[in-house]
C-alpha cells in the first residue's frame, strides 16, 4: 500500500527460500541415497564396498533431517525424487560422486550462513562436514582407480 515491505513480507520469503534449498538438499540427498546403493555393488572390494555403505548412511541421516526440518516448517512430508542419474561404470560414479560431494560442501554451507535458525544452521554446517569426508573418501578411490 505504501510500497514498503512488512517484517511479515521478509520473514514469508526467506521462509519461501529456505524451503526451495530443502527441497534441493532433500532431492540431493535422495539422489546420492540411490547412487550409491550401486556404486557399493559396482566396487571392486568389499573395503571399498563397506566405505561407499558408510557414506550412504550418512546421506540417509541428512535425508531424514532435512525431511524432518521441511516438515516442521510446511506441515507436509517432502516428495523426494531423483535430480541426477548415477553414471554406469564405478569410475565415473567415483568421479561424479567426488564432484558432486564437493559442490554440495558449498551449497550446505551457503545454505547455513543464510538462514537465522540455529539449529538449521547447525544441520546444515554438520552436513557440509559430513559431504567433505565424502568428497575425501571418494577422491581416494578415485587416485586408486588410476593408478
Amino acid at each position: 500500500m505504501y510500497g514498503y515491505e512488512t517484517y511479515e513480507d521478509d520473514w514469508s520469503r526467506q521462509q519461501n527460500k529456505l524451503v526451495r534449498q530443502l527441497e534441493k538438499a532433500i532431492n540431493g540427498e535422495y539422489s546420492a541415497i540411490q547412487c550409491y546403493e550401486k556404486l557399493a555393488e559396482l566396487a571392486p572390494d568389499e573395503k571399498q564396498r563397506k566405505g561407499i555403505m558408510e557414506i550412504r548412511e550418512d546421506e540417509v541421516k541428512h535425508f531424514q533431517r532435512f525431511a524432518q526440518i521441511y516438515s516442521s516448517l510446511t506441515g507436509v512430508q517432502p516428495q523426494p525424487k531423483v535430480t541426477a542419474s548415477c553414471p554406469e561404470s564405478y569410475r565415473d560414479g567415483v568421479e561424479f560422486a567426488f564432484q558432486d560431494e564437493q559442490e554440495t560442501v558449498d551449497f550446505y554451507r551457503e545454505v547455513a550462513d543464510g538462514v537465522a535458525d540455529r539449529s538449521v544452521s547447525k544441520a546444515f554446517n554438520r552436513a557440509a562436514a559430513d559431504e567433505q569426508n565424502h568428497a575425501v573418501w571418494f577422491l581416494y578411490y578415485l587416485v586408486g582407480l588410476k593408478g
